[in-house]
């Protein structure tokens, strides 16, 4: 409670910077949008996924909704800027690449859909020509955290922002945690509130689209988590519901781990929790810290678990342990998946 207090008072004392930090990004914005400042357009559609606030609204699960949504009529790639990776430029995942080289997000694109392109590089713009002079069979982009990248001009604009943390009751960095003021909304074609419960009600989705205030050429959707019914090791499987009978030491290196937490005291499953920032690098003293946790429980039945994300950076290291998968679930879903599809 005491650093909560902390951090609050300081980004009061600092939000002075906050409003000259939402002026220079305006400027910025005013710039691209009268084409004095240029963007590259593609003859490719390109849709771009991302979010006005610092993270944690499920860009990775929009992701793969989306892949799964177009891979049949498009051939599609995937470009990230690969955030915390150990390498510079350009770089196509292949059969030798290393979540190290890509990023733990892109990696796990990687692995779950191997017959999608997946490419890192912070240019978007020599990303997407890279991908396209090697696959020129390539027609379609997916952009993943790339709202703010103006220097690409996307098709279809896909803004997320978490049901309990709205960018509409938000400030800009460092009073809050916006990237950029509330009016950077206008360039989405699509808001979908993700993180929503399954019981919202239809007056908490009209009150909250009357919140967000969407333009005529915008529409408005709501998306829940839904978790997997079976975790998933390098080599076997178990159901999720069988977990009451086992002691966990649950792993997270994601923004926001609640919803995860919340689910699994939901389902009455006992666990450990170790909490680790965003992208979180594990070190070996972080491995080491993780198996002492998991050898102090007494109970014969007991396993580590951790995010799909975390998993791509554990699985080498801790051995058994496994991952909980999720998947977007969004309100109105072929209302959803025929304006993406009309929009590109």
């Amino acid at each position: 409670m005491i650093k909560i207090t902390l951090i609050k008072s300081l980004r009061l004392v600092l939000s002075p910077f906050s409003l000259i930090y939402a002026l220079v990004l305006s400027i910025r914005n005013k710039l691209f949008d009268l084409n004095i400042l240029k963007h590259t357009s593609f003859d490719v559609p390109v849709i771009a996924v991302g979010n006005l606030s610092l993270g944690g609204t499920g860009k990775t699960p929009q992701i793969e909704y989306l892949i799964r949504l177009l891979q049949e009529d498009y051939t599609i790639a995937i470009l990230s800027r690969g955030y915390k990776r150990k390498s510079e430029g350009f770089v196509i995942a292949g059969k030798e690449t290393t979540v190290e080289e890509i990023g733990d997000e892109p990696f796990q694109f990687f692995k779950k859909f191997q017959k999608i392109a997946v490419a890192v590089d912070s240019n978007r713009t020599n990303g997407i020509k890279e991908l396209l002079k090697r696959d020129p069979l390539i027609n379609l982009i997916l952009l993943d955290d790339a709202y703010q990248h103006r220097k690409v001009k996307a098709n279809f604009y896909t803004l997320l922002t978490a049901y309990d943390n709205r960018y509409t009751n938000d400030f800009v960095l460092p009073l809050g945690d916006l990237r950029e003021s509330r009016s950077g909304a206008k360039r989405a074609n699509t808001i979908v509130v993700t993180k929503c419960p399954f019981n919202l009600t239809k007056k908490e989705r009209i009150d909250i689209i009357k919140e967000i205030d969407p333009r005529k050429y915008q529409q408005v959707f709501f998306s829940s988590i839904a978790y997997d019914t079976t975790i998933h090791s390098s080599k076997s499987s178990l159901e999720l519901k069988t977990l009451v009978n086992y002691e966990i030491v649950l792993i997270t290196g994601i923004a926001k781990p609640k919803q995860l937490v919340d689910y699994l005291i939901e389902q009455k499953i006992k666990f450990n929790h170790l909490d680790f920032p965003d992208h979180h690098t594990f070190n070996s003293l972080d491995i080491e810290n993780i198996n002492q946790t998991f050898d102090k429980i007494k109970n014969n039945k007991k396993l580590i678990l951790t995010t799909e994300k975390d998993f791509t950076k554990l699985s080498n290291s801790i051995e058994g342990i496994y991952s909980l998968g999720i998947r977007t679930s969004i309100t109105d879903s072929e209302k959803f998946d025929s304006f993406v599809k009309k929009g590109i």
